[in-house]
């Protein structure tokens, strides 16, 4: 089984209060997504705009420049791809919770924040949304 996408209770990786940590992110990643429940927001897509921050535990090595030692936005990336290629989603919130749950499959994830915006959704707003923090327990 690929080591990034082992499930959240394998703990490779110490997970102790003073283990060296770093964040990677994806910001304005701007997709086009089947979302909403109203009837406008049926058959179409519109924009999403998310921004992904993931905590991460340090390899032992952190210099070791290998993509085993790496979280990779590339495939978060391309698993959001994937979530919204599954079909329409209603809410903001479910999409959250999705790339929340796609974040932290990574065993060296700890913790995550996911937000989304709708920058379409309200004329007067420059964009609605939602933004939550998960982590790891």
């Amino acid at each position: 089984m690929d080591r990034n996408h082992t499930s959240p209770d394998v703990t490779p990786l110490p997970r102790t209060v003073n283990a060296p940590r770093r964040k990677i992110f994806v910001h304005g990643l701007i997709l086009d997504a089947y979302i909403g429940v109203y009837d406008h927001e049926q058959g179409v897509t519109q924009p999403i705009r998310i921004d992904l921050d993931v905590e991460v535990i340090e390899p032992s090595n952190p210099i070791s420049d290998s993509m085993e030692d790496v979280v990779c936005y590339n495939r978060l990336t391309q698993g959001v791809k994937a979530i919204l290629a599954e079909g329409h989603i209603k809410l903001v919130e479910t999409l959250a919770e999705r790339v929340a749950e796609l974040a932290l499959s990574n065993s060296m994830a700890i913790a995550v924040k996911v937000k989304i915006e709708k920058p379409n959704a309200i004329v007067e707003a420059n964009a609605v949304g939602v933004e939550i923090t998960r982590t790891k327990r």
